[in-house]
């Protein structure tokens, strides 16, 4: 097995600075005047982290950001300064192992606000209507059917917690919390970016049903953090699957969530390892995922 196809469930062993935040996927390190990102193989599900890693996973997330972010630059502005292992020298003692899983970014003041947008009604979505006939707050018509594309992609943001879950928010408490300006200009941002993204997928038979995005200020202005449009930020659906009325197969970690619901597992308590046949099959997701939207392989 060769160093980019082992599964990397943790990078602090090779990395020669502060860790600042780990995650459940992400490890934050501090450079002095950047921050390094490395993107690890782990995945979660139902709020655990789970054994084993899933190889690949990190270099497709880590590669889709560093993708989308080149392709909305003209857009929004991002946080992005490099992505090549290389140039942080002997920061990285094994620079083969993390090749294609760094991000080396700008320093940037987070803004607390997920900034979830929408474009069909589906998931936590569609959970809150059926209770509520409204979204975070927005009133929605009557009858409307799971899957259905909204006539335009509605705003839906979260507080942020950096334990348990976000909070799902009206807007007029996004405008509470970080002001009525700034609170307006990230929806209509993130709107903008949705809408660049599903026009982009579409040409390659794929539906963006929902993102989410951070954000973030640096000398007042506004700049996007963290990822975009990868597979856990965001819903992709094959076209060729999609329907009303019916749970659609997201082209993400679905094959690990199917495997959990279908087995004895108690849910309260980490689950045992998963299969290696659930491991595989979710690396060839993320791997497809992959080559679909950019028109390269991993292999």
């Amino acid at each position: 097995m060769t160093a980019q196809s082992q599964a990397l469930s943790t990078a602090a062993d090779y990395i020669k600075a502060p860790l600042l935040y780990k995650g459940k996927v992400r490890e934050l390190y501090d450079l002095g005047e950047h921050y390094l990102i490395v993107v690890t193989d782990r995945i979660s599900a139902f709020d655990y982290v789970l054994d084993p890693a899933v190889p690949q996973k990190g270099n497709v997330l880590n590669r889709l950001s560093a993708f989308w972010f080149e392709q909305t630059e003209s857009i929004q502005t991002n946080h992005v300064v490099h992505t090549d292992v290389e140039k942080l020298g002997d920061i990285i003692t094994s620079p083969e192992l993390l090749k294609d899983r760094i991000m080396v970014t700008k320093k940037a003041e987070r803004i607390d606000i997920e900034c979830v947008v929408r474009g069909y009604i589906t998931g936590g979505g569609w959970r809150q209507y059926q209770q509520t006939s409204a979204i975070n707050g927005i009133e929605l018509p009557e009858g409307m059917r799971k899957n259905e594309r909204f006539p335009k992609p509605i705003f839906t943001p979260a507080a942020k917690n950096d334990v348990g879950h976000d909070e799902d928010i009206p807007f007029t408490r996004m405008q509470e919390m970080v002001g009525a300006e700034l609170a307006e200009e990230l929806r209509d941002r993130s709107i903008k970016l949705y809408e660049f993204a599903h026009e982009y997928c579409a040409k390659h038979g794929i539906i963006l049903a929902d993102c989410k995005f951070e954000f973030g200020l640096i000398d007042g202005k506004v700049i996007l953090i963290d990822e975009i449009f990868t597979p856990d930020s965001s819903r992709f659906w094959a076209e060729s699957n999609y329907a009303y009325d019916i749970e659609i197969d997201s082209m993400d970690k679905e094959p690990v969530r199917t495997y959990l619901l279908g087995s004895d597992w108690d849910r309260d308590s980490k689950p045992a390892p998963l299969p290696e046949s659930v491991v595989n099959e979710t690396t060839n997701r993320y791997l497809d995922i992959y080559s679909r939207l950019t028109g390269r392989s991993l292999g």
